[in-house]
């Protein structure tokens, strides 16, 4: 791909996070998810309009998406994205398939208005009993019927 349609959709995506943050939808994020040099779908940052902790630019650009696509999986799509994805932006691009990331402002960038991601990129990495949210285990063979049942599913739609 030139630079030329790169730069025109993440220019996209910083308008978005421009407009939707002027519109009180949320903070100054944007993305657009592309597939063969079109935007399929867009996103801004609706946290606070929405009540919505989840509701990241990336994370609802995906949503859309995958709503817009019909499927799960945007293999062959890539997103742009007015900042470097958060850990949780990061996992659902991951978890999407999307091929590729373009992204604008750094993390850096973000902490230094208020938007600081390094505690949960340490927490992800620490052992489950360092991290500072105790996270407790409780045991239930149910829990381990439905791994097994799920796992023995011939006509499960696996993901």
């Amino acid at each position: 791909m030139s630079d030329a349609p790169a730069k025109e959709f993440m220019a996209t995506a910083v308008r978005l996070s421009a407009e939707r943050m002027r519109e009180g939808h949320g903070g100054p994020f944007g993305a657009v998810v592309v597939k063969a040099g079109e935007v399929i779908a867009e996103g801004w940052n609706r946290v606070t309009s929405t009540n919505d902790p989840t509701a990241h630019a990336e994370v609802t650009a995906i949503r859309n998406a995958c709503a817009s696509l019909g499927t799960f999986s945007l293999e062959g799509c890539e997103i742009y994205t007015s900042c470097e994805p958060c850990p949780m932006c990061l996992a659902a691009i991951y978890w999407a398939r999307i091929d590729r990331v373009y992204y604008a402002n750094t993390r850096e960038h973000a902490a230094a208005i208020g938007f600081d991601d390094a505690l949960i990129y340490g927490e992800v990495s620490k052992p489950i009993e360092d991290r500072l949210i105790p996270m407790v285990r409780i045991e239930l063979p149910e829990a381990e019927a439905v791994f097994a049942e799920w796992k023995s599913m011939p006509e499960k739609r696996a993901y």
